[in-house]
C-alpha cells in the first residue's frame, strides 16, 4: 500500500513475509526506471523506517528500500533471537522478492556492521557501499560514558521529553541545515522498539566483529563520520579506512551522531559523488 497524505513518506510499506520472518518494509521507486542501483539501508539500534525517511525522500533519482527490524518500529516481535548471518540472508531474500539482483548498501551506527556483513555474506549482491558513524564492532574505541548509558536505555524513543533533554549527550553535533532538521522533528518521527526487539537487537552483535575479515572486502566504500559524534567517535572511522583497502572517509565537520539527518545537505551532496561516479572513479569522487 502506498502511505498515506498525514505521513512523512511516499512509499510503498507493508508487511513482508520473508525468510521466515515478518517484517515492515518500505521501498521508493523501485519500479521507476533509474540509471543507479536502488540503495538497501540497514538502520540503527532501535530505530525505525520514519527515522531516514527525508534521506529517502531526497535520494530521487534512485530506488530505496529498507525495513524495521524485527520488533521495531511495526515490525512484529521475533519469536527467536536472530544474528548477523541470518538478517543477512533475510535481506537477500528480499531483494530477491523485488527482483533486485544489486544494489548499493548504506548503513547507520548498529546497520553499519550489518552493512558491512551483508557485503562480506553476499558480495555478489553488492556494488558500493556506505558506512555511516558506524565501527568494526566490538573492535571499537567507546564514545562518551554519557552518551552509552543513556543509548542502552530504550527510554529515549518512548519518552520524548527525555530525548529532548539528553538530545545534546546523546548525539552531539550542530544543526547545520536549519529548522527542516532540528531535532524536533527528529523526535517526532520515532516509534518505541518492543522491549524483546531491543534486546534481540542488542544480542545480534554482542561479540561481533568485522576486523580480521575487512582487509579482504574489495567494495569501493565510502566512510562517514561526524566529528563530534559521542556514541561512536571519529577515530573509529580511521580505524575502518585502515582496516578497508578500497575505501574513503569523509569527516563531517560539527556533525554528531545524526548528521546523515542535521547537515543533510552535505551529507546527500558526498552520497551522490560517490554513488554516481563511473566505475573505478567513485573513491575520486568521494
Amino acid at each position: 500500500m502506498t502511505a498515506s497524505k498525514d505521513e512523512p513518506m511516499t512509499c510503498e510499506i507493508g508487511i513482508e513475509q520473508v525468510g521466515g520472518r515478518a517484517l515492515r518494509v518500505a521501498r521508493w521507486r523501485l519500479d521507476e526506471p533509474s540509471d543507479h542501483p536502488p540503495i538497501l539501508f540497514f538502520n540503527g539500534i532501535g530505530a525505525n523506517i520514519e527515522a531516514v525517511a527525508p534521506l529517502a525522500e531526497a535520494m530521487t533519482d534512485r530506488g530505496f528500500i529498507m525495513f524495521d527490524m524485527p520488533g521495531t518500529g511495526e515490525s512484529p516481535d521475533p519469536l527467536l533471537p536472530y544474528n548477523p548471518f541470518t538478517m543477512s540472508w533475510t535481506a537477500a531474500q528480499l531483494l530477491k522478492r523485488f527482483g533486485v539482483d544489486e544494489c548499493d548498501v548504506m548503513g547507520v551506527s548498529w546497520g553499519g556492521a550489518m552493512a558491512q556483513h551483508f557485503t562480506l555474506q553476499h558480495p555478489g549482491l553488492v556494488r558500493r557501499l556506505v558506512l555511516a558513524a558506524t565501527t568494526a564492532g566490538m573492535l571499537m574505541v567507546p564514545g562518551n560514558p554519557a552518551a552509552f548509558t543513556k543509548m542502552a536505555n530504550p527510554r529515549r524513543y518512548i519518552d520524548a521529553d527525555y530525548m529532548n533533554e539528553h538530545f545534546a549527550t546523546l548525539y552531539g553535533g550542530l544543526d547545520k541545515d536549519g529548522a527542516a532538521h532540528q531535532k524536533d522533528s527528529h523526535i517526532g518521527r520515532l516509534k518505541p522498539p518492543s522491549p524483546r526487539g531491543y534486546v534481540y537487537q542488542l544480542l545480534c552483535m554482542l561479540g561481533w566483529t568485522s576486523a580480521p575479515a575487512l582487509p579482504f572486502l574489495t567494495k569501493d566504500t565510502l566512510i562517514m563520520m561526524g566529528d563530534d559524534d559521542q556514541i561512536v567517535l571519529p577515530i573509529n572511522g580511521k580505524m575502518l579506512r585502515s582496516l578497508i583497502p578500497n575505501s574513503e572517509l569523509h569527516m563531517v565537520e560539527g556533525g554528531g551522531h545524526l548528521f546523515l539527518l542535521t547537515h543533510a545537505d552535505e551529507s546527500i551532496a558526498k552520497l551522490r559523488a560517490f554513488l554516481d561516479a563511473p566505475e573505478g572513479e567513485a573513491l575520486k569522487a568521494a
